[in-house]
């Protein structure tokens, strides 16, 4: 896997430094269509996370008639594949609904793309079986693993405010899934706030109890974005409307196939299928259009991260989105 670089932590300082929120720069207008000959000439890099895109495509069956070539890569998180975009090493990748914000905030060269929502009940504060604690304000003063800027911090301010706390009443140990998983089974946390196939698989392995989810808490959008140089490049561009529309007919796919995308899943990632096919029964992200409800939802959870001083200043998150392949995400979703 990829090293999750340094770039995105300088740049919330610089912002830090320059004291004021962040604002995009105003979004050219989209680059002409090219010709299905150049079309065939354009690689998409892509950014992937465990059991994620390529996973779903591949079970789907929608990685076989590509009329352009893909590379995938896999980050630990969003927030390290979200650096990646920005610096032009990858085109695109699917993140939660917080790594957007913390890129927003350090001035990235991202845009939102494309939305959809996944069932919050994935999204738990996870605590070992045996842990006394019962009711998430017990967790006042106690460790709690979450990598920072992953919608697993998001979940974590949300509950924490649903319950009265701040993030200044726990201690918050900043840690990628696979080192926080090990340092919940060695009880080295209080809690671990994170997502499926995770959530499964600490269930299943390790036998977790879920202190809280984010039923009634978190929103559940996650997102496909883009960088700003693939989105400004013309065979990019005309490959990225393909490539979004491509993931919903596979999200609506895997909503009607749950059994065999558990089971593709399994393969592909080398999990439990036990733990794929708990994780596809709790539900599957369905597209939904990147408009003002999704906007305003992802604009107060923005504010609240302001409000915890965990960003540097105010942000506009609207100004990240790009609404460019909207009629075409409506398409696949009215089918």
């Amino acid at each position: 896997m990829p090293t999750p670089s340094k770039a995105l932590p300088a740049l919330l300082a610089a912002a830090v430094l320059g004291g004021c929120g962040s604002q995009a720069e105003p979004a050219a207008a989209p680059p002409a269509p090219v010709s299905a000959a150049e079309l065939a000439n354009v690689t998409l890099k892509v950014g992937d996370q465990k059991g994620g895109v390529k996973s779903l495509l591949t079970a789907a069956g929608l990685l076989d008639d590509l009329p352009y070539r893909i590379e995938f890569s896999t980050f630990t998180s969003g927030p390290p594949l979200l650096e990646a975009a920005s610096a032009g090493a990858i085109d695109i990748g699917r993140v939660g609904n917080t790594p957007p914000i913390f890129a927003a905030a350090a001035d990235a060269k991202i845009s939102v793309v494309a939305a959809a929502q996944a069932p919050v009940v994935d999204d738990a504060l996870l605590v070992p079986q045996d842990s006394p604690l019962r009711d998430i304000t017990e967790l006042r003063g106690k460790t709690i693993g979450v990598a920072k800027g992953s919608s697993a911090h998001g979940q974590v301010l949300y509950n924490l405010r649903a319950a009265g706390l701040s993030t200044k009443d726990v201690k918050l140990s900043y840690l990628q899934p696979a080192d926080a998983f090990a340092a919940f089974n060695q009880k080295a946390i209080d809690a671990w706030a994170v997502w499926d196939p995770y959530t499964s698989q600490a269930q299943q392995e390790s036998d977790a109890r879920v202190l809280t989810d984010g039923v009634g808490k978190t929103n559940g959008y996650v997102f496909q974005v883009a960088g700003r140089d693939a989105l400004a490049d013309p065979g990019k561009n005309s490959v990225l409307r393909e490539y979004v529309t491509r993931v919903a007919r596979a999200q609506k796919w895997a909503d009607t196939h749950r059994p065999e995308w558990a089971a593709a899943w399994a393969a592909e990632t080398g999990l439990k299928p036990e733990v794929t096919g708990a994780a596809t029964a709790r539900g599957v992200e369905l597209p939904v259009a990147l408009d003002d409800q999704v906007l305003g939802s992802q604009q107060e959870l923005a504010d609240a991260f302001t409000d915890e001083k965990l960003l540097p200043g105010a942000i506009d998150f609207a100004a990240f989105a790009d609404q460019r392949y909207s009629d075409d995400l409506r398409t696949v979703r009215e089918k």
